[in-house]
C-alpha cells in the first residue's frame, strides 16, 4: 500500500479538508422546501441532512441562517437539519441576500475558513446572491448541486451557471464527503463516513 505516512498540509491544501472549509446552510425552511420544483423534495431533504451530518462528523464550522422567522412570516429551519446540528443557532434575518445581513457575514468570516461549502433555497436567489458576494470578497465557494433546488429547472440552472461563471465550484455531497475523508487510514472518521455515505448509496 502506498498511502502517505503524513497527509498534505490540511490548511494549505487546494482541495477541501476538515481544517480549511466551513459549511453555510441558508433558508432550508418549510415554505422554501415546499416550493422546490427541480428535484424530489424527500431526496433534497435526505441530501442536505447527509451534508449536515458530514459537516458534524468532520467538525466543520457551520453557519445556519433563516429568513423572516422573528417577523412571524416564516417557519424555522426544518428539523432534519437542526437535529443533525445540535447547538448550532440559526442567524435570522430579513434580507433576501444573506450576505447583506451583518450578523451573517460576520459569522461566516469568524469561521476563519476561506473555502465555503454553500447550500440554500432557492438556488437562483438565496444561493446565488451570497455566493457572488463571498466570491467578490475573496472566498472560494463550493455549491452542493444535489442539495439545493430552485423554483424551475431554468431558474435553478441559470443560478448554478451564474455561480460557476463567477468562479464558484459545483460539487455533490458524496464527492464532498469523500474529499474530506480522503484516506481509509484516517480511522477515526471511517465508521461515521461509512454510515452516512453507504446508507445513501445502498451498500
Amino acid at each position: 500500500m502506498t498511502s502517505p505516512a503524513t497527509i498534505r498540509d490540511p490548511l494549505a491544501d487546494h482541495m477541501l479538508t476538515p481544517q480549511n472549509a466551513a459549511l453555510v446552510i441558508i433558508d432550508f425552511q418549510p415554505v422554501q422546501v415546499g416550493s422546490i420544483a427541480t428535484m424530489n423534495k424527500r431526496l433534497l431533504i435526505e441530501n442536505v441532512t447527509a451534508l449536515a451530518r458530514t459537516a458534524r462528523l468532520y467538525d466543520l464550522p457551520v453557519v445556519l441562517s433563516t429568513v423572516n422567522v422573528a417577523t412571524g412570516r416564516n417557519a424555522p429551519t426544518i428539523h432534519q437539519i437542526t437535529d443533525a446540528l445540535p447547538g448550532v443557532v440559526p442567524i435570522d434575518r430579513t434580507s433576501i441576500n444573506a450576505w447583506e445581513d451583518e450578523d451573517f457575514a460576520t459569522a461566516v468570516k469568524a469561521t476563519g475558513r476561506k473555502k465555503l461549502i454553500m447550500v440554500a433555497l432557492w438556488t437562483e436567489v438565496c444561493l446565488v446572491f451570497p455566493a457572488l458576494d463571498a466570491l467578490r470578497e475573496g472566498f472560494e465557494v463550493y455549491a452542493v448541486v444535489d442539495a439545493v433546488g430552485g423554483t424551475s429547472e431554468a431558474a435553478h440552472r441559470a443560478g448554478l451557471d451564474r455561480i460557476v461563471q463567477a468562479g464558484g465550484v459545483p460539487v455533490s455531497w458524496i464527492q464532498l464527503a469523500c474529499e474530506l475523508q480522503r484516506d481509509w487510514n484516517r480511522d477515526a472518521t471511517v465508521p461515521g463516513f461509512a454510515e452516512i455515505v453507504f446508507a445513501e448509496v445502498g451498500h
